[in-house]
């Protein structure tokens, strides 16, 4: 994301933090305008240990154990003060509580996993919600008691929205959820589609080499043993493909690239983002153009140099691009980075709501590379990928 993100969320976290304390300053003047008794005190007490319930770092305790207990601290509370505050009720009900359980309640619809859990949760918070009002009840129902009414109706709607919020960020979270699980889905769909290229290559390979040995087994004998070995090889690099491959069934409208053409292709790849008025240059090092790749790690190179392009190509118009492929150890590494764009966009140049990485990393994964994707400080965005490579074949320049 773009550097003003955090600095938008710690502006939001210190909004959030003055209005709480101007609420509990609420809270404050409330108690004080009234006689000085200890039922008058205590929401002012239980506003603030209600807060740090909400507010306390770590994951421990859970969002429905901290519920738990501040919903039942708030109904204790609640009968408590009914019950010995005398004929003249409280004096105030709480304000800075009622943020603290509405807010609770709304992350506890959306955070909490278990469906049951959540609804039992919600359903003590809403409780507690709803009767804080009435401790500004007096027993001998005077005037203040319509206050005191009016103010549970008010709350019943405020817990209302508090839970229409939260079903509205669980459903999109689930939502998210199901598109993430699409995405990768998709990619094992690719990746098992590739499957029949693959192992056409390595077994036709095979093939080949064992008709040579066959010929050669008489006339030069002592060329047998390589050409064995490289069978031996080839063989393991197919199983090896279909371990990382066989997944799903194939699916019909793919096209990916054919063995040992992946630098042809991205150069093909580049000039034509080049020429959609985009500057892009595409450099290949010698050392990565010699070592020797597995079909399906080829065609995750394209992928990913082709998925890094259509996201600056959405999300950074105007960018300069920059690819690079070379070896690192033995790895070969693939670099793609763009520069700010022209202008400023809402979502981060990565891709939409992350989906795209999410796919890509999956793919990278699946051929026992690893991804990375951050922004950078000039305002851009770097994609690196790192790809295994295979062992050189006797007789070959790599």
């Amino acid at each position: 994301m773009y550097s003003e993100t955090p600095l938008l969320r710690r502006a939001l976290l210190a909004a959030g933090w003055i209005f709480l304390g101007l609420v509990w300053l609420v809270d404050l003047a409330a108690g004080r305008a009234t006689d000085p008794r200890w039922t008058s005190w205590l929401p002012i007490v239980s506003g603030l240990l209600a807060c740090a319930a909400l507010l306390a770092p770590g994951r421990r305790p859970s969002v429905e154990v901290r519920a738990a207990l501040v919903a039942g601290g708030s109904l204790v509370l609640t009968v408590g003060i009914g019950a010995f505050a005398g004929p003249d009720g409280a004096g105030t009900w709480g304000l800075l509580e009622s943020v603290a359980l509405l807010v609770l309640l709304s992350r506890a619809v959306w955070a909490v996993p278990n469906p049951r859990t959540a609804a039992a949760v919600s359903a003590a918070l809403t409780v507690a919600v709803i009767v804080i009002p009435l401790r500004w009840l007096p027993r001998d129902i005077q005037y203040d008691s319509q206050t005191a009414v009016t103010g549970s109706l008010l709350m019943t709607l405020a817990a209302g929205t508090a839970l229409a919020w939260g079903l509205r960020a669980r459903l999109l979270e689930e939502h998210r959820a199901r598109d993430i699980a699409a995405v990768r889905q998709r990619q094992r769909l690719e990746l098992a589609h590739d499957l029949h290229d693959f192992v056409a290559h390595h077994v036709t390979g095979i093939i080949v080499q064992a008709n040579a040995a066959l010929t050669l087994r008489h006339t030069a004998p002592e060329q047998v043993g390589p050409l064995l070995e490289n069978i031996t090889r080839s063989g393991s690099e197919a199983l090896d493909s279909m371990r990382r491959l066989v997944r799903v069934l194939r699916e019909d409208d793919h096209a990916g690239v054919r063995p040992g053409e992946v630098w042809a292709e991205l150069a093909r790849l580049v000039s034509a983002f080049s020429g959609e008025e985009a500057d892009a240059q595409l450099h290949v090092a010698a050392a990565a153009r010699e070592v020797r790749l597995a079909p399906e790690v080829e065609t995750s190179v394209h992928r990913v140099v082709q998925e890094a392009l259509t996201n600056v190509r959405r999300h950074a118009s105007g960018a300069v691009v920059a690819v690079r492929v070379d070896v690192d150890g033995h790895r070969l590494r693939v670099e793609v980075h763009n520069t700010a764009p022209a202008a400023r966009h809402p979502v981060p140049v990565g891709g939409r709501g992350g989906f795209g990485l999410v796919g890509l990393r999956e793919r990278v994964e699946a051929v026992e590379g690893t991804l990375t994707a951050a922004p950078t400080d000039d305002g851009g965005w770097r994609v690196t990928a790192a790809f295994p490579v295979l062992a050189a074949v006797a007789g070959s320049p790599a």
